[in-house]
């Protein structure tokens, strides 16, 4: 077991005997990316802050009523505020509002039109991909995760991400060319 995975065994532990300082550290560690997660898929800043709140809140809840994760936290996490984006897509059909910050850095207001224009087509396609696709898509080119990561998150074989991500891929290659699916 190497240094890494025995710290975070014995900060979840902790976080499971509902130790401030190991809850404290649990959140410092976790909520950026869950933030940066939460925003490439919602693209609205105070939603991705409603998600960690959440998913943060859902995590303690969990520990005090004696449940919660055993072990690989970070899957355990993202798998709360996945369901919880799932669960805002689902009430929520409309678009949702543009990342400004990347269209802020456009040169122009031609170019700031023209990336925001792409951004909406492409949020709609991977909306258009199912929950699971959408997510292994995310995790996978947005959030750099290796596919093992991503399998412990989703709780399906190694085989079955790369299964889903060769099928989001396709289908995101289909809607981007205007073919229906």
């Amino acid at each position: 077991m190497d240094a890494r995975v025995r710290s975070d065994t014995d900060l979840l532990l902790r976080a499971r005997r509902l130790d401030s300082q190991a809850l404290a550290q649990v959140y410092d560690q976790y909520s950026p990316g869950l933030y940066r997660y939460a925003l490439r898929l919602l693209g609205d800043p105070s939603q991705a802050e409603d998600c960690v709140a959440e998913t943060f809140s859902r995590f303690l809840g969990a520990l005090r009523d004696g449940k919660g994760p055993r072990d690989h936290l970070q899957a355990y996490l993202y798998r709360i505020a996945h369901n919880w984006i799932t669960d805002q897509f689902r009430r929520e059909r409309a678009v949702e509002e543009l990342d400004e910050n990347i269209a802020a850095s456009a040169q122009g207001p031609e170019e700031a039109a023209s990336v925001r224009i792409q951004q909406a087509h492409l949020r709609e396609a991977i909306r258009r991909l199912t929950p699971d696709q959408q997510q292994v898509v995310a995790l996978k080119y947005l959030e750099g995760w290796e596919n093992e990561q991503i399998a412990l998150t989703l709780g399906k074989p190694v085989g079955a991400v790369k299964s889903l991500q060769h099928r989001a891929l396709a289908a995101l290659h289909k809607i981007l060319d205007g073919k229906s699916l």
